[in-house]
C-alpha cells in the first residue's frame, strides 16, 4: 500500500475510533510511562498552561476527560483533566502538569510508570 493510502487509512481509523468512543475505552486501565512539563504557553484546547493545575496531555482522549492516574512506584494517585495533546516522545502515554507530578512524587526523576483510569 502506498504512503498516501496508508496515511488516509490511519486518519479514518482514528476518526472512527474517536466518534465511537474507542479511544476513551482504551484509556481505561491503560498503563505506561508518564512525564511532566511546566510551560506557560497555550494548550491544544486553547487555555493557558498552568503548571500548578492538575492537568495532563493525552494523544486522543477528548478535552475535559478526567483520569485517575496512579504512580506504580509509590501508589500515589491524583485526578487530572485532559487539556492538551501529547506526549510526543515514543513510549510515553501521558504528559502531566508539574502540579500533578508533584502530587505523584516524581518531579525529581522526570518520568515514572503510571496506570490511568477514566473517572
Amino acid at each position: 500500500m502506498n504512503t498516501t493510502k496508508q496515511t488516509a487509512l490511519v486518519a479514518v481509523t482514528i476518526a472512527a475510533g474517536l466518534m465511537a468512543g474507542a479511544s476513551s475505552a482504551a484509556a481505561a486501565g491503560q498503563c505506561g510511562r508518564a512525564s511532566w512539563y511546566a510551560l506557560h504557553s497555550r494548550t491544544a484546547s486553547g487555555e493557558r498552561m498552568n503548571p500548578s493545575a492538575l492537568t495532563a496531555a493525552h494523544r486522543t482522549l477528548p478535552f475535559g476527560t478526567k483520569l485517575r492516574v496512579t504512580n506504580q512506584n509509590n501508589g500515589r494517585s491524583v485526578i487530572v483533566r485532559i487539556n492538551d495533546r501529547g506526549p510526543f516522545i515514543r513510549g510515553r502515554v501521558l504528559d502531566l502538569s508539574k502540579g500533578a507530578a508533584g502530587q505523584l512524587g516524581f518531579i525529581g526523576s522526570g518520568h515514572t510508570a503510571v496506570c490511568m483510569a477514566r473517572v
